[in-house]
């Protein structure tokens, strides 16, 4: 499962409240594949701009005696540049990242900006980035760039600890198909873009119990000649966050 920045949403909320670091680890159990997926996020802010990471691992892969293993592994880390933060462009950052994995053919370097919009106390925030994006391997693309959208609603249907969170990603490439029709197994698909979304809906049900870490939720992915499957997927998930 290929997941992107859900945390650059929160990052200016963790920033506004004092916080300059945050850690979690997401477990989902995907229904359109049947697996388990674990995801590690990390942000950490200072006074340059911000570092973002996470690693995602598919635990795909059965032995013989049914011991499940990881199957894969996809990672991104990004740094926002922005030591302007006083002026009157302080929501503009300039952005670098790479994009890489275990099992992934393309590895892609990204250059370009995010622009930040959020209310007065950064519950509400919603991230805009316009991207160049390299390719090799397999992949090429007539137009590389890739425009993504990032957001992150907090106490949603004033309901205190329902956060609504999530992405999307758009970006020109033409995709070598993995999954499908047989005779076209390791062809370029002719389609010159690619669309990947991920929206989670998280409630900190720890609250209750004295347990603040503890969120449970859910996501769907829905992809457009993503990852190798041509047309569209939609793949619903259940899964904790725990909030180091």
């Amino acid at each position: 499962m290929k997941k992107r920045i859900i945390l650059a949403a929160a990052a200016a909320l963790l920033l506004a409240q004092g916080a300059f670091a945050q850690t979690n680890l997401q477990t989902f159990y995907d229904f359109g594949r049947n697996h388990f997926t674990t995801t590690l996020e990390g942000y950490y802010g200072d006074k340059w701009g911000d570092t973002f990471f996470f690693v995602d691992y598919d635990y795909n892969t059965r032995s013989d005696n049914r011991t499940i293993g990881a199957s894969g592994s996809y990672f991104e880390i990004a740094r926002g540049i922005n030591f302007w933060k006083n002026s009157a462009l302080k929501d503009l950052s300039a952005h670098i990242e790479y994009n890489a994995g275990i099992g992934f053919g393309c590895q892609n370097f990204l250059f370009g900006a995010n622009y930040l919009l959020h209310n007065d106390d950064y519950s509400n925030t919603f991230t805009f980035e316009l991207l160049y994006k390299t390719f090799n391997g397999a992949a090429e693309s007539d137009l590389p760039l890739q425009f993504t959208f990032v957001w992150g609603m907090q106490d949603i249907l004033n309901i205190k600890g329902l956060r609504f969170s999530g992405f999307l990603d758009i970006w020109g490439e033409k995709t070598p198909i993995w999954y499908g029709d047989p005779e076209s197994i390791g062809k370029v698909k002719p389609g010159k873009f690619v669309f990947i979304s991920e929206p989670q809906l998280w409630y900190n049900a720890g609250r209750h119990f004295g347990v603040d870490n503890l969120h449970i939720g859910s996501e769907v992915e829905f992809g457009y000649n993503f990852a190798g499957c041509p047309g569209l997927t939609v793949r619903p998930c259940i899964g904790t966050k725990w909030v180091f």
